[in-house]
């Protein structure tokens, strides 16, 4: 299996004016989104699923890849590491899901599959963890594949 997590693009501050779910990508987060899409494009297998939080900063990060995409309610705001996983199917689904989410859920992702438990580590705005689970020797393994951020693009 693929897993591999796009935290969304750079959004609007919270200023307590709008809701945090409407927050909107800024001119820069547009530029990210558009960076990564591309790159992605290149990458991603053809057998892939394409899951998204339903906060609007989400879905317009994955508008920029161009691709049909599901709305997950269960990646919300706030959801848990491990309910990121099951909703991936990790690590037993085939072909790969490529999750849009948010902070600081996919730090702890990260963490819970290459550490063991889970940590607040940071995932850049825009940025790309991509995963790989597999068997070596009857051992389950998760290989780090790749970490991107748009500013190296």
């Amino acid at each position: 299996m693929e897993l591999i997590l796009w935290r969304h693009a750079e959004a609007e501050e919270a200023d307590g004016t709008i809701a945090d779910h409407k927050r909107r990508l800024t001119a820069r987060g547009e530029k990210q989104a558009k960076q990564v899409a591309r790159w992605l494009h290149r990458h991603l297998p053809r057998k892939r699923k394409v899951l998204v939080s339903p906060a609007e900063r989400t879905q317009q990060t994955v508008h920029a890849l161009e691709l049909p995409y599901e709305i997950e309610p269960g990646l919300a705001l706030g959801t848990s590491a491990t309910d990121v996983l099951t909703i991936a199917g990790w690590p037993d689904q085939s072909g790969a899901v490529l999750i849009v989410g948010h902070q600081p859920t996919f730090g702890r992702v990260a963490s819970l599959l290459l550490a063991g438990e889970e940590a607040d580590w940071s995932v850049k705005k825009g940025g790309v963890w991509w995963f790989s689970g597999r068997e070596r020797e009857g051992v389950r393994q998760t290989v780090l594949r790749a970490v991107l951020n748009p500013d190296f693009l």
